[in-house]
């Protein structure tokens, strides 16, 4: 990371590259030649440029870290400034960063979570055409693993007449099935399964539509509210309409949200598969 300080003042510049996957964007800051500076409160900053009317606009921060343990490492921080374990867009971001960058030459590399280690591929086309993929890892169907405070001890109710699912694929979701997405109050019932105590950690949410050839969600996320997009509710809600049987394992099921379309495969174990393209949006400096 590139800083630079006014002589005589107190006041630093940082370059970032604002990035998005299927709309999902992010700053994004790199930490990996020099580290995030240390008088900078990662959340309060995540807050301030997180706002697309006085900021720089998006769903949050990340940083991109050197890793003891992995080829690197990811830092997330949602628009509201909390930190969050996982994010599949962000991930797939930093992966097409460090390669287009130079800073791995391998197209299979290992970034370091708040839910693990989470592999990072890199796939190019005949044309040229890059797209980036994740393993987000097993899927858990357990109310404990996600957690929430179900009225039943299955994964499976309902909310408000509509099938829902609990899964957890490295940060917590509950998927609910209905025909009618486009007008459904979403962010009401999000939050509204928080404040009932279902979920005491919070939730993201997908409405989601079963269609012939796959799935259309759109997604709200705790600490971000709803987003074009989101790598880790495409994965959730392909591992739960895979559960309940609408695709069979091993196929590549396309969800489209409002962003963009990302690919999603959940192999015999629930093992989730995630790909899609990857876009850098603009660089510049920002004042801190």
């Amino acid at each position: 990371m590139n800083v630079q300080t006014k002589e005589g003042s107190s006041r630093m510049k940082l370059e970032f590259t604002k990035m998005q996957g299927a709309g999902n964007d992010y700053v994004y800051f790199n930490c990996l030649d020099r580290e995030f500076p240390e008088g900078i409160d990662p959340s309060a900053l995540s807050r301030r440029l997180s706002d697309r009317h006085f900021g720089i606009g998006g769903d949050g921060i990340a940083l991109i870290m050197p890793s003891a343990t992995c080829d690197f490492r990811m830092r997330l921080f949602n628009a509201d400034g909390s930190e969050a374990p996982m994010c599949g867009n962000a991930s797939r971001c930093i992966g097409r960063f460090v390669y287009d960058r130079g800073y791995t030459d391998k197209t299979e590399f290992t970034l370091e979570t708040m839910s693990g280690v989470k592999h990072i591929f890199i796939n190019r086309s005949e044309n040229g055409d890059v797209s980036v993929g994740v393993d987000i890892g097993r899927a858990s169907f357990e109310p404990a693993d996600v957690p929430a405070v179900l009225p039943c001890s299955a994964d499976e109710f309902e909310v408000d007449g509509d099938k829902a699912v609990v899964v957890s694929v490295g940060t917590a979701h509950c998927v609910i099935f209905s025909e009618e997405i486009d007008g459904y109050p979403l962010e009401s019932v999000a939050t509204g399964l928080v404040s009932r105590g279902l979920f005491p950690d919070g939730v993201n949410t997908e409405i989601v539509r079963v269609e012939k050839d796959g799935l259309y969600a759109r997604v709200f996320e705790r600490g971000s509210g709803e987003t074009l997009a989101c790598g880790t509710g495409a994965s959730a809600s392909v591992a739960a309409a895979v559960r309940l049987g609408f695709f069979p394992h091993g196929k590549k099921i396309p969800v489209k949200m409002p962003g963009g379309t990302i690919t999603v495969t959940v192999t015999k174990d629930f093992t989730v598969l995630m790909e899609g393209p990857t876009a850098v949006v603009f660089e510049g400096t920002v004042d801190v």
